[in-house]
């Protein structure tokens, strides 16, 4: 969401937010100097289930083969999971396997369209929701919040994220002392539309398909959705 506000130029600034050290060093990687070598090391690699297991095996990495090796493991493991759940895929889409997301021309391009914004777009490896808190009385800043869907003690976050738990509540009690605007998302859950209403906010939901190709409804949260309802 960030990457399209940026790409779109709406506003003057996009601030990226991420704690994970290895999604930390992709961001670094790309919005500094050495995207064009991402890229290259992308385009370059052969992969392979023996490949693959070699990489991530590695543990004394410079931040660029720690990036390269996180967007490597982001392709090959089931639902994108960094997670230590997450296994590598085996089938995959249509029977092919590790390949059925590693498109790497793609993948470089993404990059090299990314760096090339780099100059509308900060990053900051800290906590999401010490970042709000800075900024929770500025009126000119909006927040798309996107949090790891853990409302339940078993859900997808603890394989598809290291950092997968959260105060859910605190979060939706932070988002509504907001000054400016907020877009959040999250898996439509009871305990979630509870908590939408009894900060009252708005809900509504959206169809989406997960990554068993099932179609299930998400939800978009925010004081007003009359813009999106209209």
């Amino acid at each position: 969401m960030g990457l399209a506000v940026a790409h779109e130029d709406l506003v003057d600034t996009v601030v990226l937010v991420e704690l994970d050290d290895r999604v930390a060093a992709v961001w670094r990687t790309i919005l500094g100097s050495q995207a064009d070598d991402l890229a290259d090391l992308i385009l370059s690699f052969d992969l392979t289930r023996q490949n693959v297991l070699s990489l991530l095996e590695q543990r004394s990495q410079s931040e660029l083969e720690r990036a390269f090796a996180t967007i490597v493991r982001n392709r090959v493991s089931h639902g994108g999971g960094l997670g230590p759940g997450s296994g590598l895929l085996r089938r995959g889409e249509n029977g092919n396997g590790l390949h059925s997301r590693w498109y790497p021309q793609t993948l470089a391009l993404r990059i090299q369209t990314i760096s090339d914004m780099r100059n509308r777009i900060a990053f900051v490896q800290r906590d999401g929701m010490e970042v709000i808190e800075d900024n929770v009385d500025c009126t000119d800043t909006l927040f798309f919040i996107d949090p790891p869907y853990t409302a339940s003690d078993s859900g997808p976050g603890r394989r598809l994220y290291v950092h997968s738990e959260l105060d859910h509540r605190s979060l939706f009690e932070l988002a509504s002392d907001i000054s400016g605007g907020f877009l959040m998302t999250y898996n439509d859950d009871p305990r979630v539309r509870s908590l939408v209403e009894e900060f009252g906010m708005e809900a509504l939901p959206v169809p989406m398909c997960n990554r068993h190709h099932q179609h299930v409804s998400e939800l978009l949260i925010s004081r007003d959705m009359s813009w999106l309802s209209s």
